[in-house]
């Protein structure tokens, strides 16, 4: 099992010390409501008490019909954890719908339990509660997320996770984009997550209300394998192509594109176009080819690659721009 050292280093970076709010899980949760009836829930990167994700599936256990929702919480002995309290013992919660919710004080009669082990997700007592789910809902930490998928699919589990949209260009990601094994949810954009105590003030993106700290973030956007009706959806920008609208690399046999507004509809050639495109990805309408970067060697990419030409990001008038996705329609 990797270092325990690597989720202590991970949970003690601010970059995974952000809470979800619950109106943003009920914005999202709420499209995938026939997914959940007779299942068990796993929020395996959660400390239960403070944990909203928790909190909803326990609010919504009902009208969800769910069979059980499970929370894991990681051992910190940070002083200064975000979760409010000096966790001595990694706990977990179980509940199973005989306490009835209604209301906010029935939260502290489900049982706290704690675990023998610090309660790292990839912790082997972790895994059993991981193979009696049937779905994981959770905001994994953002510095382990090209470790935390893969190792969801190793155990064929489905799951709805929040993530940046740029995770899309990990090595470990992209394939599985590309062979239609994952895709982004509903909602996308900036967020608002609540932030440790000691988070730095910040000039923009940042507030405080009734004392609590709060941060926006962007690229934000939701990654699941549950079947949704966005990846059905067909893309239609209203553009045509025209040679003098659009420049063209020097290393690949691509268009750049700007926007994904600025795809055009009746082009047959490969295109690069920003991460933001997976939103609105259909794969019944483009395929993936892969990514305008160094380490992308696939098949794909290098038929589009200009033979004795840079391999790397996009280049025009001998300047590189921002790493693209490459795309083509279907059926091209």
């Amino acid at each position: 099992m990797p270092g325990n050292s690597n989720l202590t280093d991970s949970r003690n970076a601010k970059a995974d010390e952000f809470y979800t709010p619950l109106s943003m899980i009920e914005n999202e949760l709420k499209h995938y409501r026939n997914h959940f009836k007779g299942k068990t829930v796993l929020c395996n990167c959660d400390d239960p008490r403070v944990s909203n994700f928790f909190r909803y599936f326990v609010m919504y256990f009902d009208v969800l019909e769910l069979k059980k929702v499970i929370a894991t919480c990681y051992k910190n002995d940070d002083a200064d954890l975000f979760s409010q309290e000096n966790v001595e013992k990694a706990v977990y919660l179980e509940y199973d719908g005989t306490i009835k919710y209604t209301g906010e004080e029935d939260f502290a009669k489900i049982p706290c339990k704690e675990l023998k082990g610090n309660g790292d997700f990839r912790s082997q007592e972790c895994v059993e509660f991981l193979k009696e789910a049937d779905i994981v809902v959770t905001n994994p930490p953002f510095s382990l997320f090209k470790e935390y998928i893969p190792f969801l699919f190793k155990y064929n589990t489905k799951f709805l996770v929040i993530g940046n949209i740029i995770n899309i260009t990990y090595n470990a990601i992209i394939p599985l984009i590309k062979e239609n094994k994952m895709w982004c949810g509903i909602n996308d954009g900036h967020f608002w997550f609540q932030v440790p105590p000691h988070y730095e003030e910040k000039k923009t993106d940042f507030k405080i209300e009734n004392g609590i700290k709060y941060r926006r973030m962007g690229n934000i956007c939701w990654y699941t394998n549950l079947e949704i009706s966005r990846t059905h959806e067909i893309l239609e920008t209203g553009k045509r192509f025209a040679s003098e609208k659009y420049e063209r690399y020097e290393n690949y046999d691509a268009i750049h594109i700007e926007a994904v507004t600025d795809i055009p509809m009746d082009y047959d050639g490969a295109m690069g176009v920003p991460v933001t495109f997976f939103t609105k990805y259909n794969p019944e309408q483009f395929k993936v080819l892969g990514l305008t970067d160094s380490t992308d060697c696939s098949p794909e990419v290098e038929k589009v690659r200009i033979p004795n030409t840079f391999r790397g990001r996009g280049m025009i008038n001998g300047k590189q721009k921002y790493a693209r996705i490459l795309i083509q329609k279907i059926g091209k």
